[in-house]
């Protein structure tokens, strides 16, 4: 049961940013640290990736677990109250995450996801190799 009144509740969940999150900034850090130079929230693309590598033509987008549905994820756990709500929201979201998917790929882009969920492991080992064989090695 949610121990929040609902006006109080809506505006907790209005104070969530969509931008600068902390798994973004982590792999923004971790980019940075391997040597990548990269753009933010480049709005000349579907999308508005939070990543963008211009040159080689590819885009990384940091999911919230929550935000995002990602299926099978412990992080995504949907509330118990407006069950209805959150489903068809979550839904919605991962369909237009879909559609700006298939946009960037149209125009010839690469776009990888980052999940949250893949941060909260002990080693970034995993989620560096994964970066860098979606980007290449990191030039100069």
């Amino acid at each position: 049961m949610d121990h929040v009144t609902p006006e109080r509740r809506s505006w907790l969940m209005s104070r969530i940013s969509s931008r600068n999150t902390k798994p973004e900034l982590a792999v923004r850090r971790l980019l940075h640290g391997l040597g990548y130079r990269f753009r933010i929230h480049y709005g000349g693309l579907p999308g508005k990736p939070d990543i963008v590598f211009t040159r080689r033509k590819k885009a990384i987008f940091v999911h919230g677990c929550f935000w995002h549905g990602h299926v099978g994820c412990r992080y995504a756990k949907l509330p118990a109250t407006r069950a209805d709500f959150w489903t068809e929201k979550m839904r919605r979201n991962r369909e237009r995450d879909i559609r700006t998917n298939d946009a960037l790929v149209e125009l010839g882009w690469g776009v990888m996801i980052v999940w949250q969920c893949e941060l909260k492991e002990k080693s970034n080992a995993h989620l560096t190799e994964k970066l860098v064989a979606f980007l290449g090695p990191p030039k100069g």
